[in-house]
């Protein structure tokens, strides 16, 4: 009997496991009322959970096990629909947007507050905004939450050529900032000025830069024109292009993965999000690729030893595994990872630990000062650094941006499936392929033709002048194919400006004189030094920049200028002068280029739905 019981049960098993089929379903949504695709739209089916986004077309394409039976379609300010599956193949979805009448202004500093907790529809302002309409506008709250923790900034300032000619900086491909401000701003919430990093919201986007033709794995373009908010001034923008390497002819990878599961990452947007990430990455690995999982929450634990890119069921059903809970021991779990990164160490390959948290430590090892000791001390393994962010409330932007600074890293915040197939898919060799490390820029103006100039962002990332000459100092690293943009507002010698500063003549010295000589008309000198990956001795470029003003700028040149303004009117910044959201919009929507994802047009929409919530709030003040 015992014989005939164990071929039946195997015939069973193997019965039900081909009963289960893979359906394609693909369909397209769109707003009910005008049929406007809608971008980003989560598709999500029940009950394998299986996720989707809609592009720039509004379209889809879902893998469905055939045991699934429904879809839930929902996005920001629409009312979710739940459509039950049929034969099929091809759907039309139309999403009604929500009931958005303004009953109360809810202000919030410095948190995010779920779309679902709100029973009346709401707008938001800064705090410091606030202030003069409360007791005006019925219905206003204002609350603060200090949950999420942002390091504090202090934006750059205008600088004398005459007396500090040089201005010296790391490079930041960094583009967290961004997903998180429109994380805030989709949520209906204008975010608190220290999120506002605007370099990391320039280089979010992508931008159209010659590629290197020589043996140097990175290019530098200039451009120069007027400032959109300032015609006087000039605006500067400096674009660095790394080489881009086919993925078949990128180096062997060894991954760990180290994943938080404690108790704070037991959220939608956090642990299953973060699962149905690492999903996506795991597809794009080779055979010669490894990949570990490593996880910490009370304590830390090897959940998946060193595995072969081919394997990807194992690796799949490893992260289905993972449950949240416990309090946060990160710098225990950085250690192991490390430990098992160095275990597997391929030498001349990409060996890199991919961190995927919240930030929230909270046991052993855990303030920003503690994270950062610990993260240098890795820094010189070989070993690269890439932190993803995850969730909202308690995020911890500060501790975040400290690892991936200080430990040879880039740093993304995930804030839906969307955005982690843009860095974990589309932006593949950039995030996880170094081709350039230790990445600097120093300029030296001509103060015969500058009188002051000012760097736009980059405060968390400026380095002492004598630093760029010096090897043991760290810096940025470039991705393959990825594209860094710096940008200066310059203000021309003879032009009368507030922000140009007025210094006495010195009593004990003679004061530096700008004296125009052989240098004829050149207004600046780019300098530029990186390493190789795998060396420590860094080499250098350099390019000269004329005073010849564009007077036809490139949709480069137009897009980076608009998402500044952008930035410096979130920051409410002292230099924003002119600065207008309606001028930025049309700057914007005249460079969109290609825009083959729709990233261009969805700063664009940002941008307009961050300008009516300060519209209307003006207006609500003005009529009480």
């Amino acid at each position: 009997m015992k014989k005939l019981l164990l071929p039946l049960l195997l015939l069973f098993i193997f019965a039900a496991f081909k009963a289960i089929k893979i359906n394609e379903l693909t369909g397209r949504v769109v707003d009910d009322t005008d049929g406007r695709a809608i971008v980003g739209a989560t598709i999500k089916s029940f009950p394998s959970k299986t996720l989707t986004v809609t592009n720039a077309d509004g379209k889809f394409n879902i893998q469905l096990p055939d045991t699934d039976t429904q879809i839930t379609v929902s996005y920001l300010g629409y009312n979710s629909q739940t459509i039950t599956l049929t034969k099929q193949k091809n759907i039309s979805i139309k999403l009604k947007a929500a009931n958005a009448l303004l009953q109360e202004l809810v202000v919030l500093g410095y948190a995010s507050q779920k779309k679902e907790v709100r029973t009346s529809s709401s707008a938001l302002v800064h705090h410091g905004s606030a202030i003069p309409l409360k007791g005006k506008i019925s219905g206003l709250h204002i609350s603060r939450s200090e949950t999420e923790s942002y390091a504090g900034i202090m934006e750059n300032s205008f600088h004398k050529a005459s007396k500090n000619p040089l201005s010296t900086f790391s490079i930041d491909v960094d583009a967290a900032s961004y997903s998180n401000v429109r994380r805030m701003i989709n949520n209906g919430n204008l975010p608190p000025k220290d999120a506002v990093r605007i370099e990391e919201m320039i280089n979010y986007f992508d931008y159209d830069y010659i590629q290197p033709a020589g043996n140097d794995p990175v290019n530098i373009v200039t451009e120069l024109a007027p400032a959109p908010w300032n015609k006087q001034h000039r605006l500067l923008k400096i674009g660095l292009k790394a080489k881009t390497i086919s993925t078949e002819n990128l180096p062997s990878s060894n991954l760990v993965f180290l994943i938080d599961v404690s108790g704070s990452m037991n959220a939608p947007n956090k642990l299953p999000l973060l699962v149905s990430s690492f999903k996506l990455l795991t597809d794009q690995l080779r055979p010669k690729d490894r990949v570990a999982i490593v996880v910490y929450a009370g304590n830390s634990g090897l959940v998946l030893p060193s595995t072969p890119g081919h394997a990807k069921t194992t690796i799949k059903e490893a992260l289905n595994k993972l449950d949240a809970g416990g309090s946060t021991a990160g710098g225990e779990g950085i250690e192991l990872a490390y430990k098992v990164a160095s275990e597997n160490f391929i030498k001349g390959g990409n060996n890199r630990v991919i961190l995927a948290t919240d930030g929230d430590f909270n046991v052993g090892a855990s303030s920003d000062t503690d994270m950062q000791r610990l993260i240098e001390s890795k820094r010189k393994t070989g070993i690269f650094l890439t932190v993803l962010g995850y969730g909202m409330g308690n995020y911890k932007d500060s501790k975040m941006e400290i690892l991936a600074n200080k430990g040879n890293g880039n740093y993304a915040y995930i804030d839906n499936i969307s955005e982690a197939r843009k860095v974990l898919v589309n932006e593949f060799g950039g995030t996880l392929f170094t081709v350039a490390k230790d990445v600097k820029l120093q300029i030296e103006f001509n103060p015969a033709k500058v009188q002051s100039y000012r760097l736009i962002g980059y405060e968390n990332r400026l380095l002492a002048d004598e630093d760029f000459n010096n090897d043991l100092k760290d810096a940025g690293d470039l991705g393959s194919g990825h594209t860094v943009t710096a940008l200066y507002e310059i203000i021309p010698v003879g032009v009368k400006s507030n922000f140009a500063g007025l210094i006495d003549d010195l009593k004990y010295q003679s004061t530096p004189k700008a004296t125009p000589s052989y240098h004829g008309n050149e207004m600046l000198t780019i300098k530029l030094r990186y390493k190789e990956p795998t060396k420590n001795v860094s080499k250098s470029l350099q390019k000269v920049v004329m005073d010849n003003v564009n007077t036809k700028t490139s949709d480069n040149f137009r897009f980076a200028a608009a998402v500044a303004e952008f930035g410096m009117l979130l920051r409410e910044s002292d230099f924003k002068q002119n600065s207008s959201y309606p001028q930025l919009i049309e700057l914007a929507m005249g460079a969109l280029g290609s825009d083959k994802e729709g990233y261009r047009s969805e700063f664009v929409r940002l941008a307009k739905s961050t300008h009516l919530m300060a519209g209307d709030l003006l207006n609500i003040a003005k009529e009480k």
